[in-house]
């Protein structure tokens, strides 16, 4: 008579279809992922658990949604809350997968045979944007209303059928009833849905390429790396991190609140009106860049930089360590300090040049203010990358990380500038402190 192993079902069925039989004891350890990808499942599955809440409550209509959240908030029991972890859970989805797709970058792991999932990845996030922004409109304050206005309106920048496209994103010349009924079915149906289908396709993709990536073992004699069941040793660990995630979205919520301000007025705009801080940066490059450049030029180089990464690496093989080796976390520190020092000193020298007199008046403001600032730029990354391989001895891959640390670092300054530092006018000013001070 054979006797058989118990069969895991139901629910640990399915969670050992998103991972190997067997991963490597090194796998386990908290550092290879931090626990990020789980991380951003948790946050989707909060956030459609939240998401059918509120729909209870919602009225998807210019004259009738701000009502529905404040009543909501106000006479609801645990309807601010619900709402709250809702704010959170998608604040905390987007930043957790950025910073996802930047472990997996500095850790090589978009290299064949991860490459299809590093694109697939990068269609993640996208999407992940688009539900958070798709999301900002819903509630109809003024909030809202300004930075969707803001948002949206960056589309007329785009030559020849920037008006066209700015229509199709608010379903007409203004936002109203059109834009929120279009927001709000790409917000609850169509985006969960491709969310849902991208990341089952990443898992699966993860799963067939063995699991993360840890480091080899190519030299001669080196012992065996030790398999073990991915249950119990994997699916504990993934259960207690996404019991730490749950907790500090719902302290979160609990401490602070989303924010609502007063119904929407398209009468009435705020100064400065802001796009959604996931946006600032963009923002931010319109004070300092010709339109077209700032919202065109620069965020396509971007994608397709980012598309083009696994393919620039060449035959490169990540060693499972981030950074890849000490050369190149010193090529990243490189390119971090780089950008630390550079961008403050460019966001200053640029708002000097701004209140004084045209320079190069003689040039288009395409010529003087798009594609002169662009080649410095492009000059200036093309020379981190050399610096990195040539003086510093980087492979393809730690170079492009170098180059990598200086776009991301000089992202987040632009970020945080635009979000804190600029004022009525979009003028640079100090952060005024809690207490006026």
């Amino acid at each position: 008579m054979t006797t058989h192993d118990a069969r895991p079902t139901g629910f640990s069925m399915l969670l050992l279809h998103l991972h190997p039989k067997m991963v490597p004891e090194e796998a386990l350890a908290f550092r290879r992922t931090f626990g990020l990808g789980g991380a951003a499942l948790v946050c989707f599955v909060l956030l459609a658990c939240t998401g059918a809440l509120l729909l209870f409550a919602y009225e998807p209509s210019p004259e009738r949604a701000y009502e529905s959240v404040r009543a909501l908030v106000d006479g609801v029991p645990f309807g601010r809350f619900v709402r709250n972890l809702h704010h959170w859970a998608a604040t905390a989805f987007l930043v957790i997968s950025l910073a996802h797709l930047l472990r997996v970058f500095f850790a090589g792991a978009l290299v064949p045979p991860r490459r299809a999932n590093w694109l697939v990845g990068i269609g993640l996030l996208v999407a992940v944007v688009a539900s958070n922004f798709t999301g900002y409109l819903l509630p109809w304050d003024q909030l809202a209303y300004w930075a969707v206005t803001i948002a949206t309106g960056m589309l007329d920048y785009v030559p020849t059928v920037g008006g066209t496209l700015v229509r199709m994103a608010r379903g007409g010349a203004e936002i109203g009833s059109r834009t929120l009924a279009q927001f709000f079915v790409l917000h609850v149906a169509i985006l969960p849905l491709l969310l849902l289908s991208l990341m089952s396709f990443h898992f699966w993709l993860v799963r067939k390429a063995g699991g993360v990536v840890v480091p080899s073992r190519g030299r001669a004699g080196a012992p065996q790396r030790q398999l073990v069941p991915v249950s119990p040793n994997l699916l504990v660990r993934e259960g207690v991190a996404a019991l730490a995630v749950l907790a500090a979205v719902a302290l979160a919520s609990a401490v602070l609140d989303a924010p609502l301000l007063a119904k929407a007025n398209p009468g009435m705009s705020p100064n400065p009106a802001k796009a959604p801080w996931y946006f600032m940066g963009l923002q931010e490059l319109l004070v300092h860049l010709h339109p077209a450049f700032a919202v065109v030029v620069v965020p396509l180089a971007a994608l397709g930089a980012l598309v083009a990464l696994p393919y620039i690496a060449g035959r490169e093989t990540p060693s499972g360590r981030y950074f890849h080796s000490a050369v190149g976390a010193r090529a990243a520190a490189l390119g971090t300090a780089a950008a630390v020092v550079l961008a403050p000193i460019a966001i200053l020298a640029d708002e000097r040049l701004r209140l004084a007199p045209a320079w190069l008046p003689s040039l288009p403001a395409e010529i003087r203010l798009g594609v002169l600032p662009l080649l410095a730029m492009a000059g200036l990354l093309a020379a981190l990358y050399l610096f990195a391989r040539a003086r510093m001895r980087a492979s393809r891959l730690e170079s492009m990380q170098a180059v990598a640390a200086f776009s991301f670092v000089s992202l987040l300054i632009l970020t945080v500038v635009g979000a804190l530092f600029r004022g009525p006018g979009m003028a640079l000013v100090w952060p005024r402190l809690p207490g006026g001070l």
